[in-house]
C-alpha cells in the first residue's frame, strides 16, 4: 500500500521541515495581499553610535567631545539649522527630501543597561522584566492572526522579536528555500509526484485520504513555491540595490511583498557597530556600515514604492543602545543611551520627532533618553499593525508622534 509516509519521502516534502509547509498554507489563507500594512524591522547589531548618526552641528560640545571623529560642519546633511545626518546617509536623506523619512531623536528606557545580550532583548521584547521569553512583535502577531519573515544574514539566530508569534517566522536566506524540490529517481517519475501534489493525478481509493492530506497542507506551498521561483527568475527592481549583505537580504524582502503571500513583518539584521576602536568620523568602519544601511534602505523603499507599495510599508531602525558622547582613547565610543531611530515609509511623519539629547546634561557620559522606545512601539502597534498596544507591552505608553495626521 502506498503509504502517506513513502509518499512524503519520495514527494522530498519532508525536506521543507515541520513547519514550512503550514507556514505558507495558513499564510495564503490568512494573507490580504496588498491591502495590510507591512512592517520591516532593521536591527543595527553591536550598538549604534547615534552622535554621529544624527548630529548637533552648531553645538560646541560636539567637537569639544569628538576631536577625532567628529563629522565637520560643512559636510553634515542638513535636517535643519542645528541638525544632521552623517554625510554617508547621502540614501536617507534624499528619502528626508521626499517626506518618506522620520527621525526619532533621543529614544532609549529608564536605567539602560550597557550589556549587549541584556539590551538587545529589552529591545526585542519590549519590556524591561527580568525574564524575556516573548517578543514584541511574536505578540503583536499573536493579536492579528498576521505571518513572517526573518531574513537571515550570516550567524544570526532567529531574534527574540518574533517568539511568540502564532506561526513560527522561517528564517531563510534565498527564494531557493521555499522552492518544493522533487526527489523521484527518474524524469517520468518526478512527474507522477508533480502531478499527484497539484492534484491532476487521478488517485486510486486506497490515496484518496492522502491526497486530501496533500491538499489541506502542501498544495497552497506547492503554488506558493512556484510563483516564487518565477518571482525569483524575473524580478526586476523598480530601483538598482547596492552590492551588499543588507542590501541582498533587504531585495529578497521585496520579493516576497511583491509575490503577495501576506506576511506582515519582516525581519533583517547588519552587524558591525561595537565601535570601540578606530571608529573614523566622515570616513572609516562606521561611516561605511551607515552608507550600507542607508543605501540599501533607500533601495528598497524606491523599489517597493515603484510597484504600489510604498504607503504600505514602514521601515524602522534600532539598535540595543548608542554611544558614549566623547570619544575614547582610542579614538572609538564605548557603550552609551539615548540614541536614534529611523522610520521610511510614505505614511511617516517627516522630519524630526523629539529633541536631540542635551550634551550639557550627560548621565555618567551617556546621553539621557527622552523619548522611550516603547512610545515607537505603542505607534506602530496602535496606529500601524492595528493591534492593542498596552497588551504587547505589558501597559501604556504614550504613542510617539511618527505617523502623518
Amino acid at each position: 500500500m502506498f503509504s502517506r509516509r513513502d509518499f512524503l519521502k519520495s514527494s522530498g516534502l519532508i525536506a521543507w521541515g515541520a513547519t514550512v509547509p503550514t507556514f505558507l498554507a495558513k499564510t495564503a489563507r490568512a494573507a490580504a495581499p496588498d491591502k495590510d500594512n507591512i512592517l520591516v524591522m532593521v536591527q543595527l547589531t553591536g550598538g549604534n553610535d547615534g552622535l554621529n548618526t544624527v548630529i548637533p552641528f552648531t553645538d560646541p560640545l560636539y567637537a569639544q567631545y569628538r576631536p577625532t571623529i567628529k563629522i565637520p560642519k560643512e559636510q553634515v546633511k542638513k535636517v535643519n539649522d542645528s541638525i544632521g545626518l552623517h554625510p554617508a546617509l547621502d540614501g536617507l536623506s534624499k528619502l528626508l527630501e521626499t517626506q518618506a523619512l522620520c527621525v526619532v531623536q533621543g529614544v532609549g528606557y529608564p536605567n539602560p543597561s550597557q550589556s549587549h545580550f541584556r539590551s538587545m532583548d529589552v529591545w526585542q521584547a519590549g519590556s524591561t522584566a527580568e525574564t524575556l521569553t516573548e517578543g514584541w512583535i511574536g505578540k503583536a502577531m499573536k493579536q492579528n492572526k498576521a505571518t513572517g519573515f526573518h531574513v537571515q544574514g550570516p550567524n544570526e539566530i532567529a531574534p527574540l522579536a518574533l517568539a511568540g508569534a502564532p506561526v513560527q517566522a522561517p528564517s531563510i536566506t534565498s527564494l531557493e528555500d521555499f522552492q518544493l524540490k522533487l526527489a523521484a529517481a527518474s524524469g517520468k517519475e518526478s512527474k507522477l509526484q508533480k502531478n499527484f501534489i497539484e492534484g491532476s493525478a487521478s488517485p486510486s481509493e486506497q490515496a484518496q485520504g492522502l491526497l486530501d492530506f496533500v491538499q489541506r497542507t502542501a498544495i497552497n506551498t506547492y503554488e506558493s513555491s512556484k510563483r516564487l521561483k518565477e518571482v525569483a527568475s524575473s524580478y526586476q527592481p523598480k530601483s538598482p540595490y547596492p552590492q551588499t549583505g543588507l542590501a541582498n537580504r533587504l531585495k529578497l524582502a521585496a520579493q516576497l511583498i511583491d509575490a503577495g503571500l501576506g506576511a506582515r513583518v519582516f525581519y533583517v539584521g547588519i552587524d558591525g557597530f561595537d565601535t570601540h576602536s578606530g571608529q573614523g568620523g566622515a570616513a572609516g568602519p562606521h561611516a561605511n556600515l551607515l552608507r550600507e544601511v542607508g543605501d540599501a534602505i533607500a533601495a528598497f523603499y524606491q523599489d517597493l514604492a515603484g510597484r504600489g507599495h510604498g504607503d504600505r510599508v514602514l521601515i524602522t531602525t534600532f539598535s540595543e543602545f548608542g554611544r558614549r558622547a566623547k570619544e575614547n582613547g582610542s579614538r572609538g565610543t564605548d557603550h552609551g543611551s539615548g540614541a536614534p531611530m529611523f522610520l521610511v515609509g510614505g505614511k511617516v511623519r517627516s522630519g524630526l520627532v523629539g529633541t536631540h539629547p542635551s550634551l550639557e546634561k550627560l548621565e555618567i557620559g551617556n546621553l539621557k533618553h527622552g523619548l522611550d522606545f516603547r512610545q515607537v512601539y505603542a505607534a506602530i502597534c496602535d496606529q500601524w499593525l492595528g493591534v492593542k498596544s498596552a497588551e504587547v507591552l505589558g501597559q501604556k505608553f504614550e504613542p510617539a508622534e511618527v505617523f502623518k495626521a
